[in-house]
């Protein structure tokens, strides 16, 4: 769609040159409105690009699909006002396969209620809907690996690098540390959705054996997200929120915050990072 980016006048300031006129590059930011059935579902404000992959995430999120196989169709509409004519490439039309229920009408959704739904009833609600499980998959990554990450996520980050206004999250490969797919947006949660759409899309759920890692901090819907589509190890480089703790204990997830250089911080399911020269802890 070429909307990735924008170019706008900007006047730059510093002390030793004053004020000076450049041309200056942004992340764009539009609406997209998620449509199942002919009925809008959810607007969330994203980058252009992948969007098949961000309502495809947002679905496996909210418990309305679990596998590739439940989606059938997804194509950009007219938008509001166009009376149907002329795409404005920012409504998405989802069509689910034959027996899949649709979603409940003016439903609450937790990426967007989760500041008001905040504690226990929130987190066994996650459990509950989850049809992939994490507590018990064998999952393990090594420390090696994991620090290797951030590197690899900074390098694929390209439209981060000319605007500096991106978050990413990338999924690994837990046991060879390969990268497999890397996506980017101006919401952390777009990012993944994003990434979780690309595994739907591949009918690759659920994500036993991998690693999620996102450029910023932890919080609980992201959590939320990574339990949701069978990830077992959730990684940031940033600190995670107390709630997001409270939900990766309760779901068997490993959650690793300020993963940066050669050290990390792991508050839940530790048995799943594996050091080759272990200490002994206090």
């Amino acid at each position: 769609m070429g909307r990735l980016t924008a170019r706008r006048p900007v006047v730059r300031i510093a002390l030793a040159t004053g004020a000076t006129r450049h041309i200056d590059v942004l992340a764009v930011e539009e609406p997209l409105e998620i449509r199942v059935g002919g009925k809008p579902l959810a607007v969330t404000m994203r980058t252009p690009g992948s969007d098949v992959e961000l309502a495809a995430g947002f679905l496996v999120s909210e418990g309305v699909i679990a596998r590739g196989g439940e989606l059938r169709t997804a194509i950009h509409c007219g938008g509001p006002g166009s009376g149907g004519e002329g795409n404005t490439y920012n409504v998405l039309e989802v069509t689910l396969a034959p027996g899949v229920a649709a979603p409940e009408p003016n439903r609450n959704f937790y990426t967007t209620s989760s500041c008001g739904v905040c504690g226990k009833a929130s987190i066994e609600a996650v459990a509950t809907v989850s049809t992939h499980p994490v507590a018990s998959d064998p999952t393990s990554v090594s420390v090696e690996a994991l620090t290797r990450m951030p590197g690899l996520l900074r390098q694929q980050q390209a439209i981060f690098h000319k605007t500096g206004g991106l978050h990413a999250a990338a999924l690994f490969d837990a046991g060879t540390g390969e990268l497999l797919v890397l996506r980017e947006d101006v919401g952390r949660h777009n990012a993944v959705d994003k990434v979780v759409g690309w595994a739907v899309l591949g009918d690759r759920l659920p994500l036993a054996g991998t690693v999620l890692l996102v450029s910023g901090r932890a919080s609980f819907e992201l959590v939320q997200k990574a339990v949701m589509a069978g990830v077992a190890v959730l990684a940031a480089v940033s600190a995670p929120s107390s709630l997001a703790v409270e939900l990766a204990e309760s779901s068997g997830l490993a959650l690793v915050g300020f993963l940066r250089g050669e050290s990390m911080n792991v508050y839940s399911r530790a048995d799943r990072v594996v050091v080759s020269s272990p200490s002994e802890l206090p």
